[in-house]
């Protein structure tokens, strides 16, 4: 666990000291957009955040490879290669595009590329679920699939860029509990040495996340642009898979792993709740735009946390309110595992009544109508938020 903390606590510092640079040379050379439309801020603002994290990010990778404890996972160096390629690819479409705003179409097709090659480049991919028994798929449908999962969550998680540290926040919420879960699960399976691909890249996803919030909080500094929220959702997507489809089939069927049925789709539950958010309102989002004869990737104020704000909440607690639906659904899910794991009679209740009434309290707290005005629901009026939309 300390070589864990030790990537967090590194990855941390390298990208907090980095976004400040970066911040500070954006500001003096200009490196920003200009104020859209749909913006409210008054001040120009850089997007270039997620070259920071980025960094960060890699730096834990070069630390792994001479670090022995990480060895493992360098014994399949084409594997590694293959996923920081496919991030520094994305990273570098993410930063033309908040400089410039590309087309929609390029940056969709460099999301397919960038998943390809994680999926066919570095054999990762989802082999088998736990539906009617273990099914296993062919190779081609497990790329396709794998492939499909990757852009899906990269998309996700990029919609709901839209407040002060929102992702940031809420993707360091769901790394931190699968983080615990993956650390868990490998322990639970009888490995000797508790160490998985997926906790070490959760570890350094978490580590991006806290150097990154403190200039993103309200009022923001810096965004993290689609440079950052792509990269976190690649990589949240390529850790999910890693855990999901790698695990043996074999101990699903072993009599002392507690619970069958909720062993088997823990693996598979898991990573869709820590992401239920941006996946709720990228489909709402899709379905929305392509409903209206418009493209499913063009910019509009319906998201979930621009209804929020036309609620009535300020954007300091619409951005709470999405971290405490992240935390209590995607913790439920955990302590499911965990009272399970641990023997507890009806251990699953444990999640299932925190779940229940983590759900009621939220809801509560997200329908009270805010004592200041609505900001209204027009489709086409200016996006009320600090970012993009």
């Amino acid at each position: 666990m300390r070589q864990y903390v030790f990537i967090i606590v590194l990855t941390a510092a390298v990208t907090f000291g980095l976004a400040w640079a970066v911040w500070k040379l954006a500001m003096r050379y200009r490196l920003y957009p200009g104020i859209r439309e749909r913006d409210v801020h008054k001040t120009p603002t850089p997007r270039l955040g997620g070259v920071a994290m980025f960094l960060g990010i890699a730096t834990a990778f070069a630390v792994s490879a001479v670090n022995p404890y990480f060895g493992i996972f360098w014994h399949e160096p084409q594997r590694v290669w293959s996923i920081l390629g496919a991030v520094t690819l994305i990273m570098l479409i993410g930063v033309a595009d908040d400089l410039w705003d590309l087309d929609w179409m390029i940056k969709l097709g460099a999301q397919f590329l960038a998943a390809g090659i994680i999926a066919v480049g570095g054999q990762l991919q989802m082999y088998w679920l736990p539906f009617g028994g273990i099914t296993v798929w062919g190779s081609w449908f497990s790329i396709g699939l794998t492939i499909l999962s990757i852009v899906v969550v990269m998309n996700a998680v990029n919609f709901i860029d839209g407040l002060d540290g929102l992702v940031a926040g809420v993707c360091l919420i769901s790394n931190a509990v699968f983080f615990v879960y993956s650390y868990l699960l490998v322990r639970d399976t009888g490995a000797t040495v508790y160490f998985n691909f997926a906790t070490f890249i959760a570890a350094a996803l978490i580590g991006a996340c806290l150097g990154f919030l403190p200039l993103n909080w309200n009022p923001a500094r810096m965004f993290m642009g689609d440079s950052g929220a792509l990269v976190l959702g690649l990589l949240m997507a390529t850790s999910a898979i890693a855990i999901t489809g790698q695990l043996p089939p074999s101990i699903l069927d072993r009599d002392d792993f507690d619970s069958q049925l909720l062993g088997a789709f823990i693996p598979i539950i898991l990573p869709i709740i820590v992401v239920a958010l941006p996946l709720l309102d990228f489909g709402l989002a899709v379905t929305r735009r392509m409903g209206a004869g418009r493209s499913p990737f063009s910019p509009d104020r319906k998201h979930l946390h621009h209804r929020m704000l036309d609620m009535g909440h300020s954007d300091r607690d619409s951005t709470l309110i999405f971290y405490a639906w992240t935390s209590v659904c995607s913790l439920a899910v955990l302590l499911m595992y965990i009272a399970t794991q641990s023997g507890w009679p009806g251990g699953w209740w444990i999640g299932i009544v925190f779940g229940a009434v983590g759900v009621i309290a939220c809801l509560v707290v997200t329908l009270t109508p805010s004592r200041r005005a609505p900001r209204g629901d027009v489709a086409d009026a200016p996006a009320p938020t600090t970012q993009e939309a």
